[in-house]
């Protein structure tokens, strides 16, 4: 008899050795099966691994909708537990992962927020003097978020010996692990620059080679970074709901929009498959129909004439 609970443990062990998987993920993942679990032991009281049946995957999946959580987060929850369920038929627990049995889901993809030129230049213009090692780093994160693309979860856990201002160069790990060797912008390299000589320093309480520090001088968060940009794109005057990763967005949008190729751009956003980059051009397209739409000299005509 194989009790759920106690599974949980070698679940984790499991993510950890997972090649692919970034920390964050593997949290996450996590997080879903305790959660999961802990509706099939204390709401349906089930202790063997062997009584779960498909029904209960699916009331489960009811619960989740009732919660009316984002596309995203839904898809995600549904991922981590079709991998508990394999992870009980690679350990000879179960037969069969119950998973397949179920209907696939459909998700429409959503589009995500781009910032225009001008918005992300406003964004970036929003402090008028740079007089305090706040505001050296909040101007250096956002010259990297826009400039690079990184993800945030790259950028706040940047260390000294990814960068290489001198000659305009950071080394990034994505995910996997997998690295990459990204350019920097002039204003990226000034911004970084500035940033090092007079923001962190005074920062810096104790030893740490975390490159972007918050005011006790530990590394900032990424939740840290998204409440300052959030306060950052009300003082630009921004409408749009502006994220760290929107800035990523905006930088493949804008190369694009640019002409550079799709494939140089998948390089630099660290995506395996190309379709994943793919989704900036329907967002281009879709802006050049919108302006299409706008502006062509037939609009507004009266097709009876």
């Amino acid at each position: 008899m194989a009790m759920i609970k106690r599974l949980l443990k070698e679940y984790e062990y499991e993510l950890k050795a997972a090649s692919g998987l970034s920390k964050h993920s593997v949290a996450a993942y996590l997080n879903d099966a305790r959660d999961y679990v802990a509706y099939l032991t204390e709401t349906k009281g089930l202790q063997d691994v062997k009584d779960i049946s498909t029904h209960d995957v699916q009331n489960y999946f009811m619960t989740l909708r009732k919660k009316h959580y984002a596309t995203a987060t839904f898809s995600r929850k549904r991922s981590a537990i079709k991998r508990f369920h394999q992870f009980l038929v690679d350990e000879r627990l179960v037969d069969e992962n119950i998973m397949m049995d179920l209907p696939k889901q459909r998700r429409k993809k959503a589009l995500p927020t781009v910032l225009s030129m001008a918005e992300c230049e406003a964004l970036l213009s929003v402090y008028d003097r740079l007089d305090s090692p706040l505001k050296y780093r909040n101007q250096a994160m956002l010259e990297l978020l826009y400039g690079s693309g990184l993800r945030i979860s790259e950028l706040v856990e940047l260390t000294l010996g990814q960068v290489y201002v001198q000659r305009g160069l950071i080394r990034v790990l994505g995910k996997g692990q997998k690295e990459r060797l990204l350019p920097l912008g002039q204003e990226a390299q000034k911004a970084l620059r500035d940033y090092l000589a007079q923001g962190r320093m005074l920062l810096l309480k104790t030893p740490t080679d975390a490159v972007f520090l918050n005011r006790f001088g530990g590394r900032i968060s990424r939740v840290g970074f998204f409440k300052i940009i959030k306060e950052l794109a009300l003082e630009a005057g921004l409408t749009k709901n502006v994220s760290p990763h929107t800035l990523r967005h905006s930088f493949a949008s804008h190369l694009l929009e640019r002409g550079v190729d799709l494939r140089y751009v998948q390089e630099l956003l660290g995506h395996r498959d190309v379709s994943t980059t793919e989704i900036y051009t329907h967002i281009n397209n879709q802006q050049i129909q919108q302006v299409f739409d706008a502006y062509h000299p037939l609009k507004g005509r009266d097709t009876d004439e």
